[in-house]
């Protein structure tokens, strides 16, 4: 009887330890939806590498995430929410592009504040943008020549 409350409690404890690392690592991760601000939308031609959860920077400082991301079937652009924190006011003039954190690293979005003294609204559109660039056929186009011409010559 006493081996078994013994593994009892040590079952218990286990059981503890991974709740709590589990809740930890959830809230550290950076990916919950909670952030107290406001949303703002950008259309993109492309947003390769982009994902619901992916980093908002601005000067390399993480200032919010992209909220949702959805595909715009008039256009056919990619219209993307981002969600920013309160203490941080966009210029009516900021350019979004989607940049990477390296040449292996993940893409997130880039703001660029511009110089206007009017701000974006919740709801607001950033009008300034620039998609992600591919990455595959820009060093296609470097190592075998083709400057994307498909007449002969």
């Amino acid at each position: 009887m006493k081996n078994s409350f013994l593994e009892t409690i040590v079952g218990a404890v286990v059981i503890t330890i991974a709740a709590v690392f589990f809740i930890y690592a959830y809230k550290t991760s950076g990916k919950t939806t909670g952030i107290a601000g406001y949303n703002v939308i950008a259309k993109f031609d492309h947003i390769d590498g982009i994902s619901t959860g992916s980093d908002v920077r601005m000067s390399g400082i993480k200032i919010g995430t992209v909220a949702d991301r959805k595909l715009d079937t008039k256009t056919f652009q990619a219209v993307v929410t981002l969600a920013i924190s309160n203490p941080v006011r966009l210029p009516e003039d900021t350019n979004a592009k989607i940049t990477s954190e390296g040449l292996l690293g993940g893409n997130y979005i880039s703001l660029e504040p511009g110089g206007s003294e009017d701000f974006i609204k919740d709801g607001g559109e950033i009008e300034f943008t620039t998609s992600s660039i591919d990455l595959i056929s820009l060093i296609g186009r470097a190592v075998f020549g083709n400057s994307g011409d498909s007449k002969p010559k």
